[in-house]
């Protein structure tokens, strides 16, 4: 397993945008008010937001980077690290994170990059971005992540369309001698790759016009290969199979135990699969934050979502233990012990 502690780096603030739109699932007539019903229980999700045709993720990371710059009153000028998680970039090329670098003034000795990672992104991203300022003493950096889902989805795939969300978030780190260790457990297993996939756009298959062939794949599945696939059989099975024993290298690893939590934040698959790891960990259900049942499946975004939108104001004002766990598209997987305290955590913004 890929264990990483680092030291000399805090996290100084989270913060989050989502677009303004709100769909419900009661409301999904794709599907029979029964399923629709049945789909909100199993998954948890009842609304979900959807960002219009001119907004893409960098535009709901760059919003969250402004409103966490100006709440931390941050010198520009100090930032010396980008980094923009995402599989819903901007551009084929240029990488977005440059784009970022120039829309947000920041200096033009900022190191910028991008990493093309979904659901695990947040702690692979949190994983690099702190070991680059750990190594190179970097005063601040920025982690912006987050995708358009919707971006790839077909309405009338009952599969996926009800499950996913678009957000875009922001994250401050800061070089500091006296910060907390930091622990993490990285995995991947690309043998699972068709799990979830768009087959079209890339130079592996480039789009063409049988891309936008609409195709019934089963009942209440019609979609093209410009669309999300998703085995959700498979990545249930997945995530059963390999998260628990993740957690737990963690916790041998970094020497802890569960209790030595005070919360556990998830990768926002659904609620069947969280709850699941949950009671297979015997971890308190107040220990669970859930962004799930307003904001759906938001990919890279759903861990620091969930932190702003449910534990706001207790990470503001309070010192907390958390352990962070993200799995899913690659398949990758990974783990992180990271300590916050008294973070800057503006409100969730809408666009």
């Amino acid at each position: 397993m890929a264990f990483l502690s680092l030291n000399n780096v805090s996290v100084k603030g989270i913060s989050a945008c989502v677009p303004k739109n709100v769909e419900s699932n009661l409301d999904y007539d794709w599907i029979s008010l029964q399923e629709r019903e049945l789909l909100i229980k199993t998954t948890g999700i009842k609304y979900r937001r959807i960002a219009s045709s001119d907004v893409c993720t960098s535009d709901m990371c760059y919003e969250s980077a402004i409103a966490l710059l100006n709440e931390a009153k941050i010198d520009r000028k100090d930032i010396e690290i980008l980094i923009f998680v995402s599989q819903s970039p901007d551009y084929f090329l240029p990488a977005t994170s440059i784009i970022l670098q120039d829309r947000l003034q920041l200096p033009k000795t900022t190191m910028a990059f991008d990493i093309q990672l979904g659901c695990s992104g947040y702690v692979y991203g949190l994983s690099i971005i702190s070991n680059l300022m750990s190594t190179g003493k970097f005063k601040k950096g920025l982690l912006l992540v987050g995708d358009k889902s919707s971006f790839s989805q077909s309405k009338k795939d009952k599969s996926t369309y009800p499950i996913f969300g678009d957000a875009g978030t922001a994250t401050l780190l800061e070089y500091n001698e006296d910060a907390d260790k930091m622990d993490f457990n990285l995995q991947s297993d690309g043998s699972g790759y068709k799990s979830i996939m768009i087959t079209d756009g890339g130079t592996r298959n480039p789009y063409n016009s049988e891309s936008e062939k609409m195709v019934e794949i089963e009942p209440g599945i019609i979609k093209s290969a410009k669309n999300l696939v998703l085995d959700g059989l498979e990545v249930f099975n997945f995530s059963l199979r390999e998260v628990v024993p993740n957690i737990n290298g963690l916790l041998n690893y970094s020497n802890t135990t569960l209790d030595d939590y005070d919360y556990f934040v998830f990768h926002q698959a659904n609620k069947l699969i969280t709850e699941t790891i949950r009671k297979k960990l015997k971890l308190a259900p107040e220990k669970i934050p859930y962004s799930l049942y307003d904001y759906g499946n938001t990919s890279s975004a759903s861990i620091p979502l969930t932190i702003v939108t449910q534990m706001g104001e207790l990470v503001k004002n309070n010192s907390f233990t958390i352990l962070l766990s993200a799995f899913g598209v690659g398949l990758s997987w990974a783990s992180a012990r990271i300590k916050i305290s008294n973070i800057v955590c503006p409100k969730l913004i809408e666009i």
